[in-house]
């Protein structure tokens, strides 16, 4: 397919046409390929038809929302193309979370049904008994007990194209990410955001973006995050093949990109460093890829340099947000330059047709090398956090700027050099993390009088959760019970890693804690306030 072409049959503007369009160019072409089952262009195409008529059938209409429990498969993409066709919005929960965090969620969306993976029956259970809203939950792939089975939901249904035909300005994907107030917000993206940049940027003729049918893509990242999502989309916009893995294990990707001759493939920097740090990484033919994306969370420069000595100078950086789709921002191959090039420091440069301007606190554009907050004006960018006017206010300017909260520099020649976060957010793993959901679930503890959490450097995953906490007079420390507390109320990643008892927290004259001289100390040594 011509991707180029201003001829709207040749540019679709909705995830449907995509598909629909390399099943009629490239019928037997495969697809996906999940755990040894593919699946060509052609059969995926029929298998979302039958989805979307599945979905009218039980009065899912345009602009209602279906949520999604389970870890990478092929059927997560047919259930995110089937109910694209009649104007649906697929919500993909992160099932590392608690069963509270995840009906929270549930309830949030407002979604009736909730698709589950094999592995999260009882969490679907845990998270649906009160008042989540699920009306029907479907069991995606094999048979769980108490739930209806994917081939039963749909099996029967016809796979002729349903009648609603989408919009490029549709919403189609809700992602959610943490807020600063504990409180998780969905942020709305549309077929506009997911495809658009393709267009521009295979147009602009750059590099690592000009994928074609012959690409072998490598699934790696959870589909609840824009790194999985996103990058599952890359693979159908190019009519590639996308191979793949429930979760990231790094024996499986080495395994995988020999033997399937991998041309693509994205990784947070943590799970850069653990393919790295496997044993049989340095005896890998690693010649059939062609590109290496990372993002997600700053990379440590020796840890990029060992990847391009072992790999090869094959390496493209992201900088992105959920709320604008993931890559805004990059730092293509040939600045991956290791020695001495100072710009293996920064994000890069602004993707095509994407800007990029750094402000003061009043909003005013500031001079090249100094600092002030990232902010980006893209058709990337969300269309709105869900249910949440105020939040979006103040995140998407009128003349639709959003603001990162991330602080940087860009220097004469437009990269971009990140400094801190001025939202307190912690990043481990690749994981967001907002130290007032971590602060939230330890207060209650019975000896806890009050904490701080703050992320502090951590070798393997960027940034570690670190509580530091004020006891109640006469109590003592007890680390694993306030763990075993917090465990019960938060995602096992959101749980400190360590913990650290103070006196007394520093604070300001109206009697707030100042959590960041209180994170200060544990960053004194470090170049950079992010790791």
């Amino acid at each position: 397919m011509n991707m180029r072409s201003s001829d709207s049959v040749d540019r679709p503007d909705n995830l449907g046409d995509v598909i629909r369009a390399h099943a009629r160019l490239r019928p037997d072409s495969i697809a996906f390929q999940f755990e040894g089952v593919e699946i060509s262009y052609a059969a995926f195409d029929r298998q979302a038809n039958q989805i979307a008529h599945a979905l009218i059938n039980e009065g899912i209409t345009a602009g209602d929302r279906i949520a999604y429990l389970g870890k990478n498969c092929t059927a997560y993409f047919a259930l995110l193309i089937g109910a694209a066709r009649i104007g649906a919005v697929l919500v993909p929960v992160n099932w590392r979370l608690a069963p509270p965090e995840i009906e929270q969620i549930l309830q949030d969306s407002g979604a009736p049904l909730l698709f589950v993976g094999a592995e999260f029956e009882a969490a679907a259970k845990a998270s649906t008994h009160t008042n989540s809203g699920i009306r029907k939950i479907i069991a995606i792939e094999g048979e769980l007990a108490d739930f209806e089975p994917m081939e039963r939901f749909a099996g029967g249904q016809s796979d002729a194209p349903p009648a609603y035909v989408a919009k490029g300005d549709d919403p189609v994907v809700q992602l959610y990410t943490s807020g600063t107030t504990g409180l998780p917000k969905g942020v709305v993206l549309t077929h506009r955001a997911l495809l658009q940049q393709r267009y521009d940027l295979q147009e602009a003729g750059v590099s690592w973006a000009l994928w074609d049918e012959h690409d072998i893509s490598l699934l790696a990242m959870p589909v609840f995050h824009i790194s999985g999502t996103g990058w599952g989309n890359y693979g159908m916009f190019a009519g590639a093949k996308s191979v793949i893995v429930r979760e990231f294990e790094p024996s499986k990707l080495l395994d995988l990109i020999e033997k399937e001759k991998v041309s693509r493939l994205f990784l947070v920097p943590a799970a850069l460093k653990i393919l790295l740090d496997d044993p049989r990484s340095g005896q890998i033919d690693y010649s059939c890829v062609r590109g290496i994306n990372y993002g997600s969370s700053p990379i440590p420069e020796a840890l990029l340099k060992r990847a391009i000595d072992l790999i090869g100078p094959i390496f493209v950086q992201h900088y992105g947000l959920t709320e604008t789709t993931g890559t805004v921002v990059a730092l293509d191959i040939e600045d991956h330059d290791p020695p001495g090039n100072p710009r293996l420091r920064s994000c890069g440069r602004a993707v095509a047709q994407t800007e990029v301007r750094i402000v003061d606190p009043h909003g005013n554009c500031v001079a090249p090398r100094i600092a002030g907050e990232i902010q980006i004006r893209s058709s990337s960018n969300m269309l709105h956090y869900w249910k949440q006017p105020e939040a979006t206010a103040k995140t998407l300017t009128p003349d639709n700027w959003l603001r990162t909260g991330d602080a940087a520099w860009m220097d004469e020649d437009g990269y971009i050099f990140i400094l801190d976060r001025i939202k307190d957010m912690i990043i481990s793993g690749g994981e967001n993390i907002y130290p007032v959901e971590v602060e939230n679930a330890i207060f209650g503890h019975p000896v806890v009088e009050e904490v701080a959490v703050i992320g502090v450097p951590d070798d393997r995953w960027g940034e570690a959760v670190r509580a530091v906490i004020v006891l109640k007079p006469g109590e003592q420390a007890d680390t694993q019970s306030i763990e075993q507390w917090a465990r019960a109320r938060i995602a096992g990643y959101k749980v400190p890693k360590s913990y650290v008892f103070v006196d007394s927290l520093p604070r300001n004259a109206s009697g707030k804690i100042l959590r960041r001289e209180v994170r200060a100390a544990a960053w004194a040594d470090q170049v950079r306030q992010v790791n």
